[in-house]
């Protein structure tokens, strides 16, 4: 059997096909993303699930969704997102369409019923997962954009929080990732001539500049738009991260730029490490799976900051398909639901 788990967030759509055996297991994992804000072209959504897909669509025995872009302001509501993506996705597909919601499977029909039980519900995916690496741990999944922060506790996810609102109030949700997070949103003050000076609220510069300066990521890997429309070198990250103070390439030296830049990450790790410890204290665990595009530079980091034993999940899955793991989570979750149900794409 070969599923197509898509997880649709509202910067990146991504994508894992997953081959499963008659037992269920897994014999071959292929992922993909695609660079799509659905603030903007949540109307792409159907052409970007298919050339995901490519040459593989008429392949795939079923489709799995898990979603969190329904959050994005191109919609009104929440409720609102949820059925526009899903349905989007159905009609996209002539194979049975599976949506992850906070008990488990849904199909379409349950999706009408229940939307808020899919919103922001790819954690749930994820959470397995880990569990496979330790059965008692706190999974933390950084992204371009968050970080979930999911206790796990014999096998099964113990989180407190069950919607994103909630999450952020137990700490379980922190709108802190790898790529996309105004750096303005992280500090009030950075170093500059040996005091701590204002920095100016402006969208100027985003936390994928910092990780270019740093060396953390490649320009390959910098996949979101920059702030300014122009390049992604160091030189260009270096220009946008001058303007937070209002200075620029000709007021400021490139070291101490780069010392502002290390600043801000250096808080943007406590900020991410004082939650998983939040999480870690109220659960009574002390072990921890790291995955998703910030796994090393902002997991691993904010975990040794904490104290914490770690794990990435590269143990279970190549590097690179830790990046998209909802989306491999979610292929799993539908194989071992048509495993035990029928299904059905009816309204």
């Amino acid at each position: 059997m070969k599923i197509a788990g898509f997880d649709i967030g509202g910067a990146n759509t991504d994508i894992a096909l997953v081959d499963f055996d008659e037992s269920g297991n897994i014999i071959r994992v292929e992922t993909d993303f695609i660079y799509l804000p659905m603030w903007i072209k949540k109307d792409k959504l159907k052409e970007a699930l298919k050339d995901l897909l490519g040459s593989s669509v008429d392949e795939v025995d079923a489709v799995g969704v898990s979603m969190t872009a329904e959050l994005v302001d191109a919609y009104k509501t929440k409720k609102e997102g949820v059925l526009d993506i899903a349905k989007k996705s159905v009609d996209s597909f002539s194979v049975p369409v599976g949506f992850v919601g906070l008990d488990g499977i849904m199909d379409i029909s349950k999706v009408f019923e229940e939307p808020t039980k899919v919103a922001a519900a790819n954690w749930i995916a994820t959470a397995p997962l880990a569990s496979k690496i330790q059965p008692n741990c706190i999974l933390i999944d950084i992204g371009s954009t968050t970080t979930d922060i999911i206790p796990i506790k014999n096998g099964k996810e113990c989180a407190k929080g069950r919607s994103d609102l909630e999450r952020l109030k137990t700490g379980e949700l922190i709108y802190s990732g790898a790529l996309r997070t105004n750096v303005a949103a992280l500090v009030e003050k950075v170093p500059l001539d040996g005091t701590m000076m204002r920095i100016a609220s402006e969208l100027f510069a985003v936390t994928a500049d910092i990780q270019i300066i740093l060396g953390n990521i490649s320009k390959e890997e910098y996949t979101c738009d920059t702030m300014d429309g122009s390049g992604k070198s160091i030189d260009d990250c270096m220009r946008r991260i001058s303007r937070v103070i209002c200075g620029d390439m000709d007021a400021l030296k490139p070291d101490e730029i780069k010392a502002i830049a290390n600043y801000i990450y250096s808080e943007q790790v406590k900020k991410i490490s004082e939650a998983l410890l939040e999480v870690s204290k109220r659960n009574n665990i002390s072990k921890v799976v790291t995955t998703g595009l910030g796994m090393d530079v902002l997991g691993a980091k904010a975990c040794e900051l904490a104290g914490l034993e770690y794990t990435g999940m590269d143990k279970i899955l190549k590097k690179e398909d830790c990046v998209v793991a909802p989306a491999v989570g979610t292929a799993i979750l539908i194989e071992q639901y048509l495993r035990n149900n029928s299904y059905s794409n009816k309204q």
